[in-house]
């Protein structure tokens, strides 16, 4: 028996049963915008000169659709397949936070450890003031150790010896801020990570991620040594200079790849998202993965805040987001998609990026043999088209047991019920916020600015304690929001009664 159906059982409350989508067609009505999606990044391709372009859609725990353009080899003219590698550059840094904490929950290590315990190399770090604290392995998962920006100068380190890693990190890193204060994008820190997971595991980087990693999830045509991949299915990179394809050099997997050495297919890559996007939403499932779904999770919520943007799409539809970063992963929030998780990828000679939508099911992968490709900022638009088919909807709470039971009372009380019940289930702030006395008064007030009830609306669970419904009136309509407290039971601590006066004479 789980944890969590021990704690149900044993409870005076029950949660309810995980959030699940009410629309039996989203698949069907997702995938009309195919042919579409299909023509634009095939113009994108055109437009930018990139070579080969290999893109994945993934729903429901299911690749359910894969789109190829172009060659994998120029001088060959050999097409992209669904078997052509591509190098993912820093999408591959999730895989080191993954193993990072799949050795924390192993008890191996914590992440608030300091990064000199396992790198001794870093005791000697001069920190840039005297109120610096050390480096932690958090820090760096979170791209917050102080270090400076480091794209391009990391892309090119990849194949350095431990050798020569270990004499960087004893001739120091400067600063370009001190540490734990702000996100900083830094190669160099998913670099020590990998070196990290080398140290604690026994086992190289690559070797450990490989074994514990990508094997359990299937990903079998995903490595880190580009001499491992056939040569029928490599897909070369190539920059756009001169008005001519020019074959970028392959950088080797070296002490330095931890922070983008691998290489994957689009079936490959599915997977790994389709794991991620499992991780959602919180139930009793059996654990399958290799983390559990908690630790999946965390490595896909927001540890610290970057900057706020702005995205545009073709038919110049703008929203504001705000970006930040987990776990290996980027996390947003905005006011169009909501929350989203994703990564890019830029190497010489290929560029790549994905998209999820934890709680829509839903994600995208896009792989190029570009030289920064930029092939991220085609998704905005993506999911603009994905959008408009009306599939693209997250999950439906499910309210708990009492929350449906008080919200009946409330609109009992709100249809002019018996006091006596809605002062039962209200909790002990409840009426010293405001008496029951001056509820009635607003709520009679509200009565004589909209009329008469005509219909109740649908109950809408915003989470197992909170929820909301639509009053429609004679002369408007009425919103209803209410939130229960942690009391045992939960008991009503917040109603909010909103009017909205029509404007039809």
């Amino acid at each position: 028996m789980s944890r969590s159906s021990v704690s149900r059982k044993n409870s005076r409350y029950e949660f309810p049963s995980p959030p699940h989508f009410t629309d039996a067609l989203r698949r069907e009505k997702v995938q009309s915008a195919l042919p579409d999606i299909h023509h634009l990044l095939e113009q994108w391709a055109v437009d930018n000169h990139v070579p080969g372009l290999a893109v994945g859609l993934v729903m429901d725990n299911a690749l359910v659709h894969e789109f190829f353009y172009g060659v994998q080899n120029v001088e060959t003219n050999a097409p992209v397949t669904h078997e052509t590698r591509f190098r993912i550059a820093s999408m591959s840094k999730s895989f080191v936070a993954m193993a990072i904490l799949k050795l924390r929950d192993e008890k191996r290590l914590r992440l608030d450890d300091r990064a000199a315990k396992y790198i001794p190399e870093l005791k000697a770090l001069v920190y840039p003031t005297g109120d610096s604290p050390d480096i932690t392995l958090r820090h760096l998962l979170t791209m917050s150790p102080g270090f400076p920006e480091d794209n391009p100068w990391g892309d090119r380190q990849m194949a350095i010896t431990d050798r020569e890693f270990s004499k960087w990190l004893r001739a120091g890193i400067p600063f370009s801020n001190a540490p734990n204060v702000t996100f900083e994008y830094s190669n160099y820190a998913y670099a020590i990570l990998a070196r990290v997971v080398t140290r604690v595991s026994g086992s190289a980087f690559q070797k450990y991620i490989t074994k514990n990693i990508l094997f359990p999830l299937g990903m079998t045509a995903t490595t880190w040594n580009k001499k491992r991949v056939p040569q029928e299915h490599f897909a070369l990179g190539y920059r756009w200079e001169d008005e001519t394809f020019k074959p970028e050099p392959i950088l080797a997997d070296g002490a330095f790849a931890g922070m983008a050495g691998l290489f994957t297919t689009i079936p490959d890559f599915a997977r790994y998202m389709n794991f991620l996007l499992d991780a959602f939403p919180p139930r009793e499932d059996m654990e399958t993965g290799p983390v559990i779904r908690a630790t999946a999770r965390e490595m896909q919520q927001l540890a610290r805040f970057e900057e706020l943007v702005e995205r545009k799409t073709a038919q110049d539809a703008t929203w504001h987001a705000a970006s930040g970063y987990g776990f290996g992963l980027a996390i947003w929030h905005d006011d169009f998609l909501g929350y989203g998780v994703s990564h890019g990828g830029g190497l010489p000679g290929y560029g790549s990026y994905f998209y999820l939508l934890s709680n829509h099911g839903i994600g995208i992968v896009a792989l190029t043999n570009k030289t920064y490709s930029g092939i991220g900022r085609t998704f905005p638009e993506l999911w603009v088209r994905l959008a408009k088919t009306g599939g693209l909807h997250p999950r439906r709470a499910v309210p708990a047991r009492i929350l449906q039971e008080i919200c009946h009372v409330v609109q009992r009380w709100l249809e002019g019920g018996d006091d006596a019940e809605f002062v039962s289930a209200a909790a002990d702030n409840f009426f010293l916020d405001s008496d029951l006395q001056h509820r009635y008064a607003a709520l009679e007030k509200i009565r004589a600015e909209l009329g008469a009830f005509q219909h109740v609306g649908e109950i809408v669970a915003l989470n197992a304690l909170r929820a909301k419904w639509t009053i429609e009136c004679e002369r408007g309509a009425l919103d209803v929001m209410l939130t229960l407290a942690p009391t045992m039971p939960p008991k009503l601590q917040m109603l909010n009664l909103t009017p909205r006066v029509s404007n039809e004479k």
